[in-house]
């Protein structure tokens, strides 16, 4: 199959397709319980396979140096290859690739989930495990070309989509569960909505069952990526996708996605790489409750508390609750500050008080 490569790409380029092929057949087995387990044990081997087989092939020799700079490093006789986490970081440049964000989640769900058996997780990331096989797939073809892609191996690649009747009530119950939720939760809060929304990053999708085709030869399910739709097929499908989507069964709920001030601090410092700084004579975090009314002061999100119209709020970010007399702010509000407070010039800006009206 990979005939003309040089032995070392050669071999790592089909150890890569193999994982992934087992990685597939171990996800789609209907006896396995915890499908995302050995899934992503198996993806993370062909992930690390494939970009050692593309350094190979540039000439790239993954594997790492002594602190002469000459020699490379052995572990039990054996040279030390670069692990998946170096590797992502030489191959995608950005850090805002959705690729490499949705691998940079697995690469310490995989340490976390190594040694556990939680099949009630395999629902809350079904997603992202649909995507880790795609971006797989297409950046085989991209590197080496259309004839060692998967898809011809694949009729609907992770075909049997777990149950998520049991995922709440093991979250109550298994203090592991829920810890790797929130950290799973704390990831996706941590990146941008650009990303979040993009099928690299979290594939999704709904089937919609149609009158059999008249012609005997039509495909049974067709993909269409929504990224190559035009406007009013991507208006039409949106509009589909709200009738169908599953509803809470508590109607009463309000406010759901919105947060409080001290969530919203948490949500930045994470992201910002939980820096300290000293204020006065004390260290706190860099992004906290003060740097928090200071942006909505400055960037005019919301009124002065005692406002005559508290309602006066930009809707994209912060809403009043005229019921407990309080604002709730919004994903885009988290997102919008991770961007402002990663510009220092910007940050430090705040604290200039005519700036913000302290």
């Amino acid at each position: 199959m990979s005939r003309g490569l040089p032995q070392k790409v050669k071999m790592s380029l089909e150890k890569a397709l193999d994982s992934a092929l087992l990685a597939v057949e171990t996800y789609n087995k209907p006896a396995v319980k915890f499908k995302s387990g050995g899934y992503i044990v198996l993806m993370c081997i062909a992930w690390t396979s494939l970009l050692h087989s593309i350094f190979f092939r540039k000439g790239i020799k993954p594997l790492y140096k002594e602190k002469d700079g000459k020699h490379y490093k052995k572990i039990d006789g054996g040279y030390q290859y670069w692990e998946l986490a170096t590797c992502v970081k030489r191959y995608f440049e950005s850090e805002n690739n959705p690729i490499r964000k949705n691998l940079e989640l697995f690469i310490p769900l995989r340490n976390k989930l190594e040694h556990k058996f939680m099949p009630e997780l395999d629902a809350h990331i079904f997603a992202e495990c649909q995507s880790m096989l795609l971006n797989f797939d297409k950046v085989v073809e991209t590197e080496f070309g259309s004839k060692y892609c998967l898809r011809e191996s694949l009729s609907f690649s992770l075909q049997l989509f777990p149950s998520a009747r049991n995922l709440q009530m093991a979250v109550r119950e298994q203090s592991e569960s829920k810890l790797i939720l929130d950290f799973i939760d704390k990831y996706r809060s941590a990146i941008t909505t650009e990303v979040l929304r993009s099928g690299e990053y979290a594939f999704k999708a709904f089937l919609i069952q149609v009158a059999n085709h008249e012609t005997k030869d039509a495909l049974a399910i067709q993909f269409y990526p929504y990224d190559k739709l035009s406007e009013k097929e991507k208006s039409d499908v949106d509009r589909v996708a709200t009738l169908i989507k599953v509803k809470h069964v508590m109607h009463s709920v309000s406010n759901e996605d919105k947060m409080k001030p001290g969530t919203i601090v948490k949500l930045v410092q994470n992201a910002l790489g939980n820096p300290k700084i000293i204020r006065g004579k004390k260290r706190v975090d860099k992004f906290n409750l003060d740097t928090h009314t200071r942006c909505w002061k400055k960037y005019k999100v919301r009124p002065d508390n005692g406002a005559e119209h508290p309602e006066h709020t930009k809707a994209d970010y912060c809403v009043y609750d005229y019921m407990n007399h309080n604002y709730g702010y919004t994903q885009k509000w988290v997102d919008y500050l991770i961007a402002k407070m990663n510009d220092e010039k910007e940050y430090q800006s705040l604290y200039t008080l005519a700036d913000v009206g302290f």
